[in-house]
């Protein structure tokens, strides 16, 4: 699907499945809601899916890896050729990511979305990085939509293969910079508040981060209402890429987990164009990014992990993975309170 009908197939969760998906957790043997958390994400994962049935068998991480130009402004502690390297050894289970994927039970499928040169991972390149937003927009228009609909079509494929719950992570250096330009448009507020380190920048470093968000903020005035518009000018492939996927999720029927800050600001956006995409979502952990809890608070999203992780490239996300399968096995195999012939437990009046 393109994106016009991908938004026009964005509906409310099941509240049918949903509240059979409670049903069976106040029928478990054990002090109603005790699982706090655990017990709401499988309800939402219910409303998600349209089955009450929980089945998250096969898991997949999609890292999108894109370059970004801005990068000349020295805005990083390292160079662009980084991506590159990272992008690739997610297929040698060299990068953080990937050897939690492997320890989790999940196939990682990283998508070269943008990187500025060619790579050996899934090829769905837009262009070889995007242009430097200090100078001129980041993207065309077109090509944040063709950002967005690789996103989207990700999911699709992924759906197709069976997989039942896909994290999202990134890879790509300058990204913050990036995600911190978009976050500072969409919610309002200064670069100060929304920008950070990153990975490693001196106070030096930041101060000349936030005046490069300023500098393209101000040169190209994104649209705040007009979410592909801020896409465009001061973000990324990466981020585009991602956005998509949780708009797939929403169109789909498939729970799509948040990782750090970018994919938080990926979130955001997509949330955005289609409000209703914000229930498909689940989110993992609280990056250490300042801007992080404003937009999970934007996203009325409360994460489960609490780990102070700032490092991206879908860890968070993938750490979630065992805690929702862990519920699970709760939610399908423990006994009822008529299992074992017991008065069920009331909720207190």
């Amino acid at each position: 699907m393109n994106l016009e009908e991908t938004l026009k197939c964005i509906g409310p969760l099941d509240e049918e499945a949903m509240k059979i998906s409670r049903k069976r957790w106040d029928s478990i043997a054990k002090p109603l809601y005790s699982l706090g958390k655990l017990e709401s994400l499988l309800v939402q994962i219910a409303g998600i899916t349209g089955s009450q049935e929980i089945d998250l068998s096969k898991k997949a991480l999609v890292p999108m890896c894109a370059d970004n130009g801005v990068v000349a402004e020295g805005v990083t502690q390292t160079g662009q050729e980084v991506t590159a390297i990272v992008a690739e050894n997610f297929l040698t289970c060299e990068t953080s990511a990937a050897i939690m994927c492997k320890n989790a039970g999940a196939d990682i499928f990283p998508v070269d979305i943008g990187v500025a040169v060619d790579t050996n991972i899934i090829n769905r390149k837009i262009a070889y990085g995007t242009k430097n937003m200090a100078v001129e927009p980041a993207m065309t228009r077109e090509e944040a939509i063709r950002g967005l609909e690789t996103g989207i079509a990700m999911v699709k494929e992924l759906k197709d293969k069976g997989y039942k719950i896909i994290a999202t992570g990134e890879m790509g250096i300058g990204n913050t910079t990036t995600s911190s330009a978009v976050a500072a448009v969409l919610l309002g507020q200064p670069a100060e508040a929304v920008t950070g380190k990153g990975a490693g920048l001196t106070s030096a470093g930041l101060e000349k981060k936030i005046a490069t968000i300023k500098k393209a903020i101000a040169l190209h005035k994104p649209d705040r209402e007009d979410p592909i518009d801020v896409l465009a000018k001061v973000g990324g492939f990466d981020i585009a890429g991602i956005a998509g996927m949780f708009l797939g999720g929403a169109a789909y029927h498939v729970p799509v987990v948040i990782d750090g800050f970018i994919s938080a600001v990926s979130a955001l956006l997509a949330c955005r164009l289609a409000p209703l995409a914000k229930g498909y979502m689940i989110s993992s952990h609280v990056s250490k990014e300042p801007a992080a809890h404003m937009i999970l608070e934007a996203l009325d999203q409360s994460p489960c992990l609490h780990c102070d992780m700032c490092l991206g490239e879908g860890t968070g996300a993938v750490a979630l993975f065992p805690v929702l399968e862990m519920a699970a096995a709760v939610y399908q195999g423990m006994s009822t309170f008529s299992d074992i012939e017991i008065e069920e437990y009331k909720p207190l009046s």
